[in-house]
């Protein structure tokens, strides 16, 4: 059987900080290429179901044990990361307690979503997708 050529799996996580006011989210600045600041993530591992891969991914990044609460959508924009075309699952996630940067991460910092600096890839979407999650409930609209 000819095997399919398909897109990178990727997950992230919007981890809010739920023993801080305002519940303030974390972001990490990327040691590796394309540098900026992003969501905690990465790619899912053969084998390994979309949750673990995110818990996996935040723990690795910023030393943080997860709670999954929510999966927010899919993002599969062929554009949205200029190494190659990925789509991710993206869960808001809830965690408390020290957080460090591990990994991938060279620095880690907690924002207000609302006013986060420039983010890597569509990161700056998933966010307004996040806050509109966050006053409504309702998950990422699909785009076509």
């Amino acid at each position: 059987m000819h095997k399919p050529v398909t897109p990178l799996l990727t997950v992230d996580a919007i981890i809010e900080m739920a023993d801080r006011p305002g519940r303030p989210i974390v972001l990490i600045e990327r040691r590796n290429p394309p540098h900026g600041w992003a969501l905690p993530g990465g790619f899912v591992d053969v084998g390994e179901r979309l949750e673990a891969a995110a818990l996996r991914e935040a723990s690795e990044e910023t030393s943080l044990d997860i709670q999954l609460v929510a999966l927010l959508g899919c993002y599969s924009d062929p554009q949205r990361d200029n190494r190659g075309h990925t789509v991710s699952a993206v869960y808001v996630a809830t965690a408390t307690g020290e957080a460090r940067a591990l990994d991938d991460a060279r620095n880690l910092e907690f924002f207000d979503p609302e006013r986060c600096p420039e983010l890597a890839f569509d990161h700056a979407l998933v966010i307004a997708d996040y806050l509109r999650w966050r006053a409504t409930g309702e998950g990422a609209p699909l785009r076509v």
